[in-house]
């Protein structure tokens, strides 16, 4: 099987991105590891931060990375990857960007190659941005303080999965594919794996050299059955971490193949949910795309004061609402925390150089603090940065995204995931992620899920399909009215978290516990 890769090579389109790539590789094998002041990459740092300094930029900073994204699946007993070029899809991507404030304002370009020439150009051209931009500014950049850092940091890795081979990946897939095929009914199983490793190196003008590497690894699969002219599917909920293989070896997935088939073809002939007022009772794996979409989001500083109004929207929340606004019940309690081992958004330090820390932005239903970055921290008259700045690539200007945002799990003497299911009487169960659409604002929408249950005076009966859920943010919240213990809290999250123009990605988690919500409106499945 041709790699992609070499599958890129032989067309020639992109040889010289693929040279670039190669070269910072060689500058990375080049330079000591956790000795950032003697890596190579200090020497061409200073060349851009002496270049802006000249040409009267107030602040700078050059950022290189390295990302190298790889995948494996396996459809029924067909090996192909995310990319379509067959076994082993891998793509590989490397540079560099600069950033400086002139005249008050941000400007910013980047570039593949990295040469002492280059390096000068790309900061001249970031300096020209901000000239140009600043003939239209409206007001002048102001950055939180920030201390200045000489550091590496890595995320730990018990085992790198390029240290595993295309083979033995392959194989681990075709278990799960097999075990699933015998069940009767299936029809299709889908099995997969990526892997993201990400390198860069930070250099600001204010003295801070920080080196960093995190590999992020997320497995998966999905089966569908048919049975009676029905089609319907049941995909296995792993979260995705920021770890090695090892992921892949504690996910459970072989474990737990049977039984998710077994979901899938039941899932064929369950029964509507109908429409009218239940009690939902969400599992950690589903209860993270609603934490997603109508907590983390509207809690985004930039969101709020309009950064973001021309693609990903605004917010419901106003600065002036924090220390005031309810979010939700006296048990609604939510932590940002970018220092969680395992977290998909867990860094040393964010890409404006600030060190991860852990912080509250709802507490018993107030919200008390807000997602913020250096440009922003002063929008509600706070002096230091809470870390939330990231790009996706050198290619990318950096910009606020959100941490790892958790629900916390209740006290000592919560109850069990049982016992709230034994005390309700009339209530839908979901598990998984699934179809979802909500307002500009993040104020009103509405959610699916993956696998449904009645749940029937205390006790988990049929699945259901066609069920969603309406959510209005704040009502939705205060009907919270149970929390299961950190026995049962688990973290899940996504990969693909769009946001800026251009697009760019980032990889949140998402914690919870078992929650119930009282009285919400259930209704039809999206068409």
């Amino acid at each position: 099987m041709m790699l992609r890769r070499e599958f890129v090579k032989t067309l020639g389109a992109t040889g010289v991105a693929l040279y670039a790539s190669d070269l910072v590789g060689d500058l990375i094998a080049q330079s000591p590891k956790a000795r950032v002041m003697e890596s190579r990459f200090k020497g061409l740092s200073d060349i851009a931060l002496s270049e802006a300094r000249r040409l009267g930029c107030s602040y700078a900073d050059i950022r290189f990375t390295r990302n190298v994204n790889d995948s494996v699946a396996v459809r029924d007993r067909i090996v192909t990857d995310s990319f379509g070029f067959g076994a082993g899809g891998m793509e590989t991507s490397a540079g560099f960007g600069v950033r400086v404030i002139h005249s008050g304002v941000w400007g910013f370009a980047s570039s593949p190659f990295v040469t002492e020439g280059d390096i000068k150009k790309i900061t001249a051209q970031a300096t020209e941005v901000a000239k140009a931009s600043a003939v239209s500014k409206r007001f002048e950049v102001k950055l939180a303080p920030v201390e200045a850092y000489q550091d590496y940091w890595s995320v730990p890795v018990q085992q790198k999965p390029e240290d595993v081979s295309l083979d033995d990946k392959i194989a681990f897939l075709m278990k799960i594919n097999e075990a699933a095929l015998k069940v009767p009914g299936v029809i299709r199983v889908q099995s997969n794996m990526a892997f993201d490793y990400e390198w860069k190196y930070l250099a600001t003008s204010e003295g801070s050299y920080i080196e960093q590497e995190i590999w992020r690894t997320s497995p998966g699969f999905t089966v569908t059955a048919l049975k009676d002219g029905k089609a319907k599917s049941r995909t296995f909920s792993v979260a995705p971490k920021s770890a090695g293989y090892e992921v892949v070896q504690n996910a459970k997935m072989l474990e737990n193949v049977e039984r998710i088939a077994a979901e899938a073809v039941e899932h064929c002939t369950a029964p509507p949910a109908g429409v009218g007022l239940k009690d939902l009772i969400m599992t950690p794996a589903h209860a993270m795309l609603t934490i997603h979409e109508i907590v983390a989001h509207p809690t985004e500083l930039d969101r709020i004061v309009g950064y973001e109004a021309n693609y990903a929207g605004t917010s419901f929340v106003k600065a002036s609402d924090v220390g005031k606004l309810m979010m939700g019940s006296k048990l609604f309690n939510v932590t940002c925390d970018r220092t969680l081992e395992g977290g998909m958004c867990t860094v040393g330090y964010d890409d404006d150089g600030v060190k991860s820390q852990r912080w509250p932005i709802i507490q018993e239903g107030r919200l008390v603090d807000l997602q913020t970055n250096r440009e922003t921290a002063h929008y509600i008259g706070q002096t230091a940065s809470k870390g939330c700045t990231f790009a996706t690539s050198w290619r990318n200007y950096p910009f606020l995204r959100m941490p790892n945002v958790h629900v916390e799990p209740g006290p000592p003497g919560s109850p069990t995931p049982e016992e709230i299911i034994a005390d309700t009487k009339d209530g839908i169960l979901i598990d998984g992620r699934g179809s979802y659409s909500i307002d500009q604002q993040r104020f009103n929408g509405q959610f699916g899920g993956d696998a449904f249950w009645e749940v029937k005076n205390g006790k988990k009966t049929r699945m259901l399909s066609d069920v969603t859920y309406n959510a209005i943010t704040t009502d939705f919240w205060q009907n919270l009215d149970a929390t299961s213990g950190k026995e049962s809290w688990e973290m899940f999250g996504t990969t693909g978290d769009a946001k800026g123009q251009p697009v760019q990605i980032n990889h949140p988690s998402h914690g919870s516990p078992w929650v119930r919500i009282k009285r919400i409106m259930v209704g039809a499945a999206f068409s």
